[in-house]
């Protein structure tokens, strides 16, 4: 996002809570006290858990303690409503791992609107269970790459080794971009919220080899993809985005690997996008996403 001007920040408030009246009214005016000007507001109430749901993007005066004058002000809220909060400057570049096996399409798509200034990420890794010259042909700008082939016996080890790329690069989000190998149920729960894969999804749903290869078998009429955290449970956390196309029975299974390609680009593009963001908030294993 950029800023109004060289004397101004733009910060992205998220919160939730206990629903309860005057929550928007203490909110929108502390910023209003301290100078802040309101460019987005958007809210939800979920009902059925009785919990409120917001996301403020606000401009103000940048000072050398403004972050901790907002910090504290957010803390006195937070404790009168019970809230979980995040207060982030969107000036600064979320620092990405970028994660890919031998399909390239997603980790090319990322890297294409990253260098474009499409998405505020900064690479600062790239890891792959394959050797570099699988991407002879791919232009990494020169963020390290890493070479961590898993087998059954290395997993516990190269995890520590991923985990240490994660840690030692100031990483803040893991993208798995077709990395092709299933993550331990420890390692996922390290990286809970802070991990994002992208899954072929169809309905029904193909699970194992050649996905696109039973569809066609099925006569399926629909595929589409989903980006969604990673947890422990596999293919099953909560969901960022989906999108979905229509085939027919002229489509043969390199049409719908075609085209499936297509989707999972840009299904995971919008889910990146939406995190560093802070567009998306976890509600047990759902989210609310508040897309613009």
């Amino acid at each position: 996002m950029i800023r109004l001007s060289s004397t101004s920040l733009t910060f992205a408030l998220t919160l939730s809570c206990p629903n309860q009246p005057g929550i928007v009214a203490a909110i929108s005016a502390k910023l209003y006290e301290l100078g802040g000007n309101i460019t987005e507001a958007q809210q939800f109430d979920y009902a059925e858990e009785r919990t409120f749901f917001m996301r403020i993007v606000f401009d103000i005066a940048a000072s050398n303690k403004i972050g901790q004058t907002l910090s504290g002000a957010m803390s006195v809220l937070a404790d009168e409503f019970r809230m979980d909060w995040s207060l982030v400057d969107m000036a600064k570049p979320h620092k990405v791992l970028l994660m890919v096996s031998k399909f390239d399409h997603c980790l090319v798509d990322l890297l294409y609107r990253w260098r474009i200034g499409e998405l505020a990420i900064e690479p600062v890794g790239i890891i792959s269970n394959h050797p570099l010259e699988t991407y002879a042909d791919i232009e990494f700008y020169g963020i390290p790459f890493h070479h961590l082939p898993i087998t059954k016996d290395t997993k516990v080890e190269q995890e520590a080794r991923i985990w240490n790329v994660f840690q030692s690069s100031g990483a803040e989000l893991v993208v798995l971009a077709r990395y092709m190998q299933i993550l331990s149920n420890e390692f996922s729960q390290q990286l809970s919220g802070r991990c994002i894969n992208i899954h072929h999804s169809f309905l029904p749903g193909f699970k194992g080899a050649r996905p696109y290869h039973q569809a066609f078998a099925r006569g399926v009429k629909l595929i589409g993809a989903t980006a969604h955290y990673v947890t422990s449970d596999l293919d099953e956390g909560p969901i960022i985005e989906q999108d979905v196309e229509r085939i027919s029975h002229a489509d043969t299974p390199d049409d719908l690997i075609r085209k499936g390609r297509d989707i999972e680009r840009r299904v995971l593009a919008r889910a990146v996008r939406y995190h560093i963001e802070r567009r998306v908030l976890l509600s047990g294993n759902k989210t609310i996403v508040f897309s613009n």
